[in-house]
């Protein structure tokens, strides 16, 4: 008798819980795509599925980051407020292909793009690096620095000995670096050197399997930005490592990146997003003197850059809606480079319509990389882009690193977006929109080098490739909603 009751309370209890479950993913009212492959999952793993899922299927910072968020929405609000009095800082009008982006982004963070700033790019890590080097040094009040991976080795060794110089000299620093992404710096020395030099050094997302079902583990701090004496900032792809020392044994060549250095009010709005994730992570407010809300000199440039930040207290879906919104806009041409090419169905249909009605379409990838389910999900994205007319390339001058899109050769989005979900819907990321035909066309001769060290997938060769390879594609495109 015991045993037939067993039997049925297995049975019950297994009913009750894919049910409980599946109400669950449903009720959060996610993309069909994500829903259904978290059913699938839940469903084919009952057990293994319902725990992945309450680790990694809904968006969860803590309590302590929430109330933390919360509570300082009103002083953040009334900061844009004070920082928007400035009438001459602000755009007042847009190029055409532009203007329903910064539109969108005015509406949904309540701040218009920003003029009077010098934006130079750089393609080249070491060139960067200088001039970051050099920037440090003659930093005079505060440093503000934000980084996924931090990795000790080459070239990081100076921009580390001109921080810790820095704030030796007197200079606020403060270093902000994701659990996770720089692990390896956290179990090194330089953590504590740095802290007996006076820089407050916060690892932020701490990753502990004590609280893996109270916070969601994958969620990373995948922001890049240095910001000097409000008034001088970089963003862009580039992790602080030295290409020659990381991930040398990934065996996908030196890791190609693009960042941008600005100096004027942008600076200033960068800092509201980074005072925003200290004090999320930190608790501690970061208080900008009133002397030093504007910046120090403005440029006679009317190009007009926004800034658009991601992640959790931060309108959702933005950069998704940034994107399709740009991509719609193209009339003539629109280049994307990206590492991980895994797109909504969205952002896919939006790509396909904008090459079926005339746009030329680049998309630039990595040969190789460093993320095999990625590699695989991408590649099952192929068949349906290169049908509608797009060009694929995969760059082999090593792991192509740099986000980027170019529309019309007017309108560029550069930043830490990946086109993939985790970037798109998950973590702390920044994209800068900048409406400027003198960037774009320095963006545009990146494009054309990456172009240059790239093979062209040839629709023909790719429709004859091995049935094994589509049966892979296929069942990693299944996951790709939770890549």
């Amino acid at each position: 008798m015991i045993t037939p009751f067993l039997d049925w309370l297995i049975v019950f209890i297994y009913w009750l819980s894919i049910t409980s479950f599946s109400l669950r993913i449903l009720i959060k009212r996610r993309a069909v795509p994500s829903a259904m492959a978290w059913l699938l999952i839940v469903y084919i793993f009952p057990l293994v599925g319902i725990i992945i899922y309450l680790l990694l299927g809904e968006l969860k910072i803590g309590k302590r980051r929430y109330k933390r968020n919360k509570a300082v929405c009103a002083f953040f609000d009334n900061w844009i407020e004070q920082f928007k009095s400035y009438n001459q800082i602000f755009a007042t009008e847009n190029s055409e292909v532009a203007r329903s982006l910064f539109q969108l982004c005015e509406h949904q963070q309540g701040m218009s793009g920003l003029i009077g700033n010098k934006i130079q790019l750089f393609n080249n890590t070491y060139e960067a690096m200088k001039s970051l080097i050099h920037d440090i040094s003659n930093a005079q009040h505060n440093i503000e620095i934000v980084f996924y991976i931090w990795q000790s080795g080459g070239i990081v060794d100076q921009v580390t000995e001109a921080l810790i110089a820095a704030a030796q000299r007197g200079v606020l620093c403060r270093l902000m670096l994701d659990s996770a992404g720089s692990g390896n710096f956290f179990c090194s020395p330089y953590p504590t050197l740095m802290r007996k030099a006076g820089i407050h050094v916060v690892e932020a997302l701490h990753v502990s399997i004590l609280r893996i079902f109270l916070r969601r583990m994958d969620l990373r701090q995948h922001r890049k930005m240095i910001l000097i004496d409000n008034y001088i900032s970089y963003t862009g792809s580039m992790n602080m490592v030295d290409p020659l020392y990381f991930k040398q044994k990934a065996g996908v060549g030196q890791w190609i990146d693009m960042i941008t250095r600005i100096e004027g009010p942008v600076t200033i709005a960068m800092g509201i997003i980074y005072s925003r994730d200290w004090e999320m992570e930190t608790g501690e407010r970061i208080q900008i003197p009133a002397e030093n809300i504007l910046p120090l000199k403005y440029y006679s440039s009317s190009n007009a850059i926004q800034v658009i930040a991601s992640g959790p207290g931060f309108p959702e879906g933005i950069i998704h809606q940034a994107l399709l919104t740009a991509i719609y806009a193209a009339r003539e041409q629109l280049v994307i480079t990206t590492p991980y090419l895994v797109p909504s169905d969205d952002l896919l249909y939006a790509i396909c319509t904008a090459a079926q009605r005339g746009v030329k379409v680049h998309i630039i990838i990595p040969r190789y990389n460093d993320s095999m389910l990625v590699s695989w999900a991408s590649r099952s994205f192929f068949a349906e882009l290169l049908e509608s007319g797009v060009l694929i390339y995969q760059f082999e001058g090593g792991l192509l690193h740099a986000k980027s899109v170019l529309i019309d050769d007017q309108l560029s989005l550069v930043g830490t977006v990946n086109l993939d979900m985790r970037s798109l819907w998950l973590n702390f990321e920044v994209t800068l929109v900048i409406d400027a035909k003198s960037f774009s066309n320095d963006l545009a001769k990146v494009h054309k080098d990456y172009i240059a060290s790239s093979q062209i997938i040839d629709i023909i060769v790719w429709s004859k490739r091995p049935y094994w390879q589509r049966i892979i594609e296929r069942i990693v495109y299944l996951l790709s909603p939770l890549l």
